[in-house]
């Protein structure tokens, strides 16, 4: 229960950040939104097919939530940096757990909201149609997730580099979107990313989805390596997290993050 308490306030804490910051509500529905209506009238334009519309909208929706909920992972520890509390925040009895899984929890709400909005707005304006809800269900968890590996892979390129590396919080998410095939097959890369993105899970996680309108994977049993991936990244990250937390404290860079 006490562990369960930590989570949840900080939690709480993000959703304050979140409820005074007006560039949260853009984060939140603004530039998901916009992303989503150049994308969609972009595929009337060219009048693609059904599938070939619902194949670009499942990327630029993909892109939306990943990115809002991937960012509120990252904040938990940026959050203290900008307000200079963070060696503060670890003179409290928490986890690193305590502070990632907390933050996670508030990014699935609000990646959630962002997922409905969209696919609503694309089902009223641009006739898209959701596969059925299980395989949404799944293709959902695998995203939260992902959010979680890159939020996670932030704070710990900022505790091992310090605030020059906090960019990385924007710009991670859409590099490797890039690599997973966010609006093409990946097999369209070239052959050095097409093996990288092998190494994504949301590689694996968008055959599985897009399978859904008649395409074909190109990698077998999506679904379960694209979970096994992720967990096999979360585990890694939360060791190299404490052990770059143990050396920030040793280097001084605790408190470097703190002036």
């Amino acid at each position: 229960m006490n562990s369960l308490n930590r989570m949840f306030a900080f939690t709480y804490r993000n959703f304050i950040f979140s409820f005074r910051n007006f560039f949260a509500f853009m984060e939140l529905l603004f530039w998901p939104v916009i992303g989503l209506l150049s994308v969609g009238l972009m595929s009337n334009f060219l009048g693609l097919q059904e599938n070939y519309a619902s194949f670009i909208l499942t990327g630029a929706i993909t892109a939306g939530v990943l990115q809002v909920t991937q960012l509120d992972v990252s904040y938990s520890l940026l959050y203290d940096i900008w307000s200079k509390s963070i060696k503060h925040t670890f003179l409290a009895p928490v986890a690193h757990y305590d502070y990632i899984l907390g933050s996670w929890i508030l990014g699935i709400v609000r990646g959630t909201m962002v997922f409905v909005i969209m696919a609503v707005f694309s089902v009223y304006a641009f006739d898209f149609v959701l596969p059925p809800p299980m395989i949404t269900f799944m293709f959902m968890l695998g995203l939260y997730v992902n959010a979680l590996v890159i939020g996670m892979l932030v704070c710990l390129l900022v505790l091992l580099y310090g605030q020059r590396v906090e960019v990385t919080a924007w710009s991670l998410a859409t590099m490797l979107m890039l690599i997973c095939g966010i609006y093409y097959p990946v097999n369209f890369l070239p052959k050095i990313f097409l093996k990288l993105s092998e190494f994504i899970p949301l590689t694996y996680f968008l055959e599985y989805y897009r399978s859904a309108y008649g395409f074909a994977p190109l990698f077998s049993h999506s679904l379960l390596k694209g979970f096994v991936l992720s967990f096999v990244y979360v585990i890694i990250l939360f060791y190299l997290i404490n052990y770059s937390f143990e050396r920030a404290r040793r280097t001084g860079m605790i408190l470097k993050l703190s002036e």
